[in-house]
């Protein structure tokens, strides 16, 4: 697949204003890294306030219920960016969606985090893939897969043809089929967290697959090389939260 490139006059802003905030003001290192992110506005408060913070290490469930996730992505249109903190997808139509306990959530867009951000009995991943969804009345959902170093992931290969510097954006020439960036089996971990960049909303329903999916070599260093920084938040206390198993 080939990538028609354009550059942005200036940073991207979120494509999900209610997920994230402005692409400024914050970063993953030195003094408006992490660990001050409560501090830097009062906006993001909930950083540091928060209790039900993501991600956080997943070493076994504090319960089992019947898997309740379903969902299918078929080929689509979407739009890449390199917003200066990820790589982020945007589909061009929001006619796909997850349903989860009863409720509706439509597919927004995916981003990456390299190395992981959430941690499974204490092991990193070297890349974790985030697939946020919201409902109409702007619940959010997102499901999380790890990626392992193995064979070649298709659906990553047109999202890497084309290396995006920050403040870049292209468009993909093809349809892209996104499936194969999810495990065939989908037993997964189910809790309640939050958004792991600022402004750290609490309220997020984290699903998160408990098997990973591979990448090469070349894609894992591809990417992390067009990320250009470790963008992974420290994990958080889970606190008196269950996880449940499905």
């Amino acid at each position: 697949m080939k990538l028609r490139l354009s550059l942005l006059a200036a940073l991207c802003a979120a494509s999900l204003s209610t997920a994230a905030a402005a692409h400024s003001g914050w970063s993953y290192t030195g003094d408006d890294g992490p660990e001050h992110w409560g501090n830097l506005s009062p906006a993001y408060a909930t950083c540091q306030s928060g209790k039900n913070q993501s991600p956080v290490d997943l070493a076994a469930g504090s319960a089992t219920a019947v898997n309740r996730t379903a969902f299918r992505y078929g080929p689509m249109n979407y739009s890449v960016e390199n917003n200066g903190h990820t790589i982020q997808a945007t589909p061009a139509e929001a006619n796909q969606s997850l349903k989860l306990g009863g409720k509706t959530f439509t597919f927004k867009q995916f981003h990456f985090h390299t190395p992981s951000e959430h941690t499974f009995d204490g092991k990193y991943f070297p890349m974790e893939a985030h697939f946020v969804h919201q409902s109409d009345s702007g619940e959010l959902a997102v499901l999380g897969v790890m990626f392992v170093e193995g064979k070649e992931n298709p659906a990553l290969k047109p999202l890497l043809a084309q290396p995006l510097k920050a403040g870049e954006k292209a468009e993909l020439a093809d349809k892209l089929d996104i499936m194969p960036m999810f495990p065939r089996g989908q037993k997964h971990y189910r809790l309640n967290g939050s958004l792991t960049t600022p402004p750290c909303s609490e309220g997020v329903n984290w699903i998160v697959f408990k098997h990973p999916v591979s990448a090469s070599k070349a894609q894992l260093e591809a990417m992390r090389a067009m990320i250009g920084h470790d963008n992974n938040r420290p994990v958080q206390p889970l606190n008196a939260r269950i996880v449940v198993e499905e």
